[in-house]
């Protein structure tokens, strides 16, 4: 029986059709659809992991990928423990807007950990993962590449994720 019990936020930020509805679906219902729902507002999921004698559940907050709807995003932030910065292999400018994605969600979260996924490891790249890797190194961020598709190192984003929040919280 775990000694610890934790309630934490997470957020998924990042453009649209980067996969984070994938994402989500594949780490708490073990699940993949291709087809692509864009997300309007949030949708939050809730899975309970244990790791270490301590029990966490996960509120994990899939937030729309407008970037013209900061103040909602702003909203949608408040409370977060953590995020997901993700991008799209396939899609460099979805990369390019990352910093932009942290910025907004720090100035509402602090010094919440953030972990940089880029998704869809499976498809073709027209992204370098060392340009990755150097910005991650430039603001203090991992980097972990995963495929939704695939479940690729999904739940090791999410378990990493976990271990950052909980170690901030203890």
């Amino acid at each position: 029986m775990p000694s610890d019990k934790y309630i934490l936020k997470i957020c998924l930020l990042g453009d649209g059709a980067v996969g984070k509805t994938s994402l989500v679906r594949r780490f708490v219902f073990d699940a993949f659809d291709d087809k692509y729902l864009m997300s309007f507002g949030t949708k939050v999921s809730k899975k309970t992991v244990i790791f270490d004698d301590i029990e966490v559940d996960l509120m994990v907050w899939d937030i729309l990928g407008q970037r013209t709807q900061k103040s909602l995003h702003a909203a949608y932030y408040r409370g977060a423990a953590g995020a997901f910065a993700v991008c799209d292999y396939t899609r460099l400018e979805t990369f390019e807007s990352l910093s932009s994605w942290i910025d907004g969600f720090l100035s509402v979260a602090g010094e919440a950990p953030i972990t940089i996924i880029v998704n869809k490891s499976d498809l073709d790249k027209s992204l370098s993962l060392n340009d990755v890797k150097a910005f991650g190194d430039q603001i203090g961020s991992p980097v972990i590449e995963t495929s939704a598709k695939t479940g690729d190192n999904v739940e090791d984003a999410f378990a990493e994720m976990t271990r950052r929040m909980v170690g901030g919280s203890r």
